[in-house]
């Protein structure tokens, strides 16, 4: 017992040097909430222990309470940082509302502090954890055909082969207006140069646990295939409507019915407000996937593809930036959204030099990206991304797909 008890009074001073630290000169009120919390935490956490504690535990509480106040301190700078991103991001939106030229004064110059202290311990005795409710799961092809059958009677004509589905692609994104570079680079990014028609996001080069719903050349998830039909969906209609009229027989009749089951999802997709957020609740539902089953039929699957390009670059365009789209600033459109993206792609040169990526991000998407991190500017960013495209687009998947073009 005496042994406890010297260890805990042995650790009460360092409590007590870290706080006095802090306070000297009686400026506590000028420290940050977070870091005066956990301050405080630090010396109560010292004077609460028992004097029966073991000195695992005892060490744990010492790191502990060292991994509480060094993340305290780093969430008070990087609050900060974050505030000024969200506060320059805004004035942004309003010059450009009003015609304003941006300037680099308008963007945030230094790169975000990252956590460089100790590591959260861990607790040698064993902790209540509260009860999570299980993850649901993510819906794979076969969850989005059941859905399409249960919901709609209808199942998407799959191609005969992955050539025929890259051809009607590439037919309908020419027609529209993409280049097959655009298509080609997009999708060797996408998807490794490999990918399938039906490739989802984690069941690829081995991978055996689907990790999102993005599918396809272009990664639509279930919320995109939503938005696209409540967007698009008069044109998907108008162009299968033109193709039901050129056939006969059989075929006919099955085209009927797609149309009928196609008006049918608009019609849903239309009938909440035009939001992302909105989408997303279909998205998460049967319906919702059984409209994403849609990515997976030969007529429906390439338009739905082409528009989620094309949607960034008549966005664009309708901004008044006429320059044709590199791959990459499609890319950049594609990933971050196209207000976002449409930021990077008007910015001179000479910007892209000096404009950090943490500009274009919230603050827990970026402490979460390696690749916005290793490659801190815009202009890097972009550079990365043409690397990637220019290695994948050798690879058989996209040559088969240039190929199509």
């Amino acid at each position: 017992m005496h042994h406890s008890i010297r260890n805990n009074l042995a650790l009460v001073p360092l409590a007590l040097v870290l706080i006095s630290t802090a306070a000297r000169g009686g400026e506590v009120d000028a420290l940050p909430p977070a870091v005066r919390n956990a301050n405080a935490q630090l010396l109560s956490q010292f004077f609460a222990q028992g004097a029966g504690d073991s000195p695992a535990v005892l060490e744990y509480r010492r790191k502990l309470a060292e991994y509480q106040a060094a993340r305290a301190a780093f969430d008070a700078e990087a609050g900060a940082y974050w505030s000024q991103i969200s506060e320059k991001r805004k004035t942004r939106n309003a010059k450009r509302r009003s015609g304003q030229q941006i300037t680099l004064d308008d963007y945030v110059l230094e790169h975000p502090p990252l956590y460089t202290g100790p590591k959260k311990p861990v607790n040698p005795e064993p902790e209540e954890t509260p009860d999570r409710p299980p993850k649901k799961p993510i819906p794979v092809v076969a969850d989005l055909l059941r859905a399409a059958q249960e919901l709609y009677q209808f199942t998407p004509q799959r191609p005969s082969s992955e050539l025929e589905f890259k051809r009607a692609y590439a037919r309908y994104a020419l027609a529209s207006g993409l280049t097959r570079e655009q298509a080609v680079r997009v999708y060797s990014f996408e998807t490794g140069g490999t990918g399938s028609y039906d490739v989802q996001a984690g069941i690829e080069h081995g991978g055996k646990r689907a990790i999102s719903t993005a599918m396809g050349y272009n990664q639509l998830l279930t919320t995109n295939s939503v938005e696209l039909l409540a967007e698009q969906g008069h044109e998907f209609i108008r162009a299968l409507s033109e193709k039901l009229a050129r056939s006969s027989g059989p075929a006919r009749q099955a085209l009927e019915h797609k149309l009928a089951v196609l008006k049918k999802m608009v019609a849903h997709a239309k009938s909440v407000p035009d939001t992302w957020s909105e989408h997303e609740k279909i998205g998460n539902t049967p319906q919702g996937w059984a409209m994403h089953a849609m990515v997976l039929d030969i007529d429906i699957g390439p338009m739905l593809q082409t528009h989620k390009l094309l949607t960034s670059v008549l966005f664009a365009r309708a901004k008044g930036f006429t320059r044709p789209l590199s791959a990459a600033e499609l890319e950049m459109m594609n990933l971050t959204g196209d207000g976002t993206g449409l930021d990077m792609v008007t910015m001179p040169q000479v910007m892209r030099e000096q404009v950090p990526t943490s500009n274009f991000f919230q603050r827990g998407g970026y402490e979460r990206n390696p690749v916005a991190i290793r490659h801190n500017t815009v202009a890097k960013l972009l550079a990365v991304t043409d690397e990637r495209m220019d290695v994948n687009s050798g690879k058989p998947g996209a040559r088969e797909l240039a190929g199509a073009f």
